[in-house]
């Protein structure tokens, strides 16, 4: 039976403290309960069994026992609560009536309690024992309570102390990991502010600096003034004003900036304004390295100048080679027309000379532009020493020496013959040009292998002829090498130099498959070599396979086709002379409409390649098709050998100028097409 308390006395947030009351007799339980319900909360039980289920339930502050109960009695009770883990620190008072003797006592403490009392019990003392026992108790909670909050607490910051190292361990390795990628990129991150006088002081704080400037970080770090000293004179004004502008959008800058080893560096500059501390000029930027992209940059549009430079040379050349094939086409019939005399003649003579040199001038022009027909043989290194010694010997004077180093058995290269020894010529009198106080002209030719990870990226793997010349001279500024080979760019006095030999002989040399360089130094004289393919290695360039014609030419009538009115004279009177009859065109629309008109009144089709409207060749192919047994001869002194190549016809080829021999060679006999133009 239980019956339900007031509640107990004490602080509404104090714990509550409940005692169990056990005996078999309920006036006693109802007695002692209401003694007790203002110390605590009581639960009563009226036998041992009924205790223990009160224990499986809860916990108590104390527990009343009475010793004579039937069944389990209080001794066997107080040894089962003992017994128990969950139940043994709990107080026991033993509730006696009769058994008062040191015997009885000695067993019941024996069994584990603490007080006794005898019935009847006195209110007040029994009220006093109690509220001890409950007092201990809610101390004990007290205490646990607050050894859990304080345990509660200590894992609290245990584990805040565990994440914060976590926090710091991720932030290490964030910090590593970006430390590693700053490192690893050509970036550098700082922090930077201009002075009153210009000057900017940087502070780095990223990057792989050294690597990127070649300066130890060290230095740049003990001194932030350290790199705007190095910034390029010529850049400091732009990039000042580039960092005092007044907005604080962020924006990129270029300047060049000088090393400690000289190399001039390109460096992009992205910085922008810290808005918190913008009235003090203070930057944030980074360093990007750019020097490889200029390098590209300059490289193409150096291209682009030479290809556009090389179309206008090409453009220029051919007007000028009507030009000369005009006065030397009439130096030619004048000579054979009129008797001059000795004076006149020799007048005549040094017309056609200067007309020829003027011939020698178009070719070099022509291969600069890359467009020049090249008549490739083979050529063997040997000879090649010795035709152009003679020819630069009497222009030395005495004060410089030529020493040739010529090996046998380097093998042949299929190449311009003429080009070849007009480049070498070239090269030999730069030389001399360099030494005016004289000195030794080396010209040395070696096998050198080119593999595929050389420095020579423009040229295939293979043996390659390297012929160099070496002087002693003034030498040439490192800034300077690239550009000696523009067109009209020279180092010579004025009036002594034109700036297009070694631009044609670069051109001269591509062309041909190879590659120049030079190599120089101030005071220390300059050396030029060329690489041309060995023809073992690389093979011959594919020639133009023309079929030679089966019987002589039978001549009578030719229709000469060209745009040029004064070319258009020449050549006809030319060919008047030779006996033939002689219709002209100025264009080749009008020549098919004339084929058309009489498609079998003309023995030869004699046209102009470049002409507007319709070449020379489209020209051919239409006549072929109003009359498939026209014969026809192609003129030219532009068209690349590439471009035949790609018709494949079957037809002689006359360059111009033309030379009369060669034409009548044509008209009066059959001959390998192929070797015609060579002999013009």
């Amino acid at each position: 039976m239980k019956l339900r308390p007031r509640p107990a006395a004490g602080d509404e947030d104090e714990p509550k403290v409940r005692i169990l009351l056990v005996d078999d007799d309920e006036r006693n339980l109802l007695a002692i309960s209401q003694v007790l319900e203002d110390v605590a909360e009581v639960a009563v039980a009226t036998s041992g069994r009924e205790a223990l289920r009160h224990l499986l339930k809860g916990d108590f502050a104390v527990i009343l026992l009475d010793v004579f109960m039937p069944g389990i009695d209080g001794y066997e009770t107080a040894q089962l609560i003992r017994e128990r883990e969950q139940t043994s620190r709990i107080p026991i008072i033993f509730l006696s009536a009769v058994n008062k003797e040191t015997e009885h006592l000695m067993r019941g403490y024996a069994m584990g309690a603490v007080d006794y009392v005898f019935k009847p019990v006195d209110p007040i003392v029994l009220q006093s024992k109690i509220a001890v026992f409950v007092d201990l108790y809610r101390m004990r909670l007290q205490v646990e309570a607050t050894a859990r909050a304080e345990q509660e607490l200590r894992d609290a910051n245990h584990q805040t102390e565990l994440r914060h190292l976590l926090i710091e361990q991720e932030l290490k390795t964030t910090r590593e990991r970006q430390a590693a990628i700053l490192d690893a990129l050509p970036i550098a991150i700082y922090e930077g502010r201009q002075g009153a006088d210009g000057t900017q002081h940087r502070r780095f704080v990223g990057g792989d600096l050294e690597r990127l400037t070649g300066v130890p970080s060290g230095e740049l770090a003990a001194d932030d003034a350290l790199f705007w000293s190095r910034i390029h004179p010529d850049d400091r004004s732009r990039v000042a004003s580039f960092f005092e502008r007044s907005e604080d959008a962020a924006g990129a800058c270029e300047y060049r900036w000088i090393g400690p080893d000289a190399k001039v560096r390109h460096f992009l500059d992205q910085a922008a304004k810290l808005a918190a501390r913008a009235e003090h000029g203070l930057w944030a930027g980074t360093l990007i390295e750019i020097t490889e992209q200029k390098l590209l940059e300059a490289r193409v549009l150096q291209s682009g100048k030479l290809d556009a430079l090389g179309q206008l040379t090409g453009g220029v050349a051919h007007d000028f080679n009507n030009l000369l094939a005009s006065i030397l086409g009439g130096i030619s019939v004048l000579s054979r027309r009129v008797a001059f005399a000795e004076s006149e003649a020799k007048v005549i003579e040094l017309m056609r000379h200067a007309a020829q040199h003027g011939t020698e001038l178009v070719k070099r022009m022509m291969a600069f532009s890359r467009q020049q027909e090249l008549m490739p043989s083979d050529v063997v290194p040997a000879q090649l020493c010795e035709a152009v010694a003679g020819l630069v010997q009497p222009t030395l004077g005495g004060t410089v020496d030529l020493e040739w180093r010529c090996v046998e058995d380097l093998g042949s290269i299929f190449v311009d013959r003429t080009q070849l020894e007009l480049a070498l010529i070239n090269l030999i009198l730069n030389a001399r040009d360099a030494m005016p106080g004289g000195g030794r002209i080396v010209i040395e030719l070696a096998v050198e292998q080119v593999v595929a990870d050389t420095s020579y990226g423009e040229l295939g793997a293979g043996d390659y002829l390297d012929i160099s010349v070496s002087d002693e001279g003034t030498g040439i500024a490192p800034e300077l090498i690239a550009k000696v080979t523009d067109p009209f760019f020279t180092t010579k006095e004025s009036g002594k130099g034109t700036g297009l030999g070694l631009s044609m002989v670069f051109g001269f040399v591509h062309q041909s498959g190879g590659t120049m360089r030079i190599v120089s130094e101030p005071d220390a004289g300059t050396t030029v070599h060329l690489l041309l393919p060995l023809a073992g290695d690389r093979g011959r360039p594919a020639q133009i396979a023309r079929e030679a014609p089966s019987a002589p030419m039978a001549i009578g009538s030719v229709l000469l086709v060209d745009d040029d009115p004064a070319v258009r004279t020449i050549v006809a009177e030319q060919l008047t002379d030779c006996g033939l009859t002689v219709q002209v065109a100025p264009d080749a629309a009008t020549a098919l409409t004339m084929l058309a008109e009489a498609p079998r009144s003309y023995d030869l089709l004699l046209t102009d390649y470049a002409m507007p409207g319709m070449n020379g060749l489209t020209a051919i192919e239409r006549a072929i098709e109003i009359n498939p047994d026209q014969r026809v001869v192609l003129m030219t002194g532009y068209a690349d050998e590439t471009v035949l190549a790609k018709v494949g016809s079957s037809f002689p080829v006359l360059r111009k100028p033309i030379d009369i021999a060669a034409l009548d060679r044509i008209l009066t006999r059959p001959e390998d097409p192929a070797e015609s133009g060579s002999n013009a």
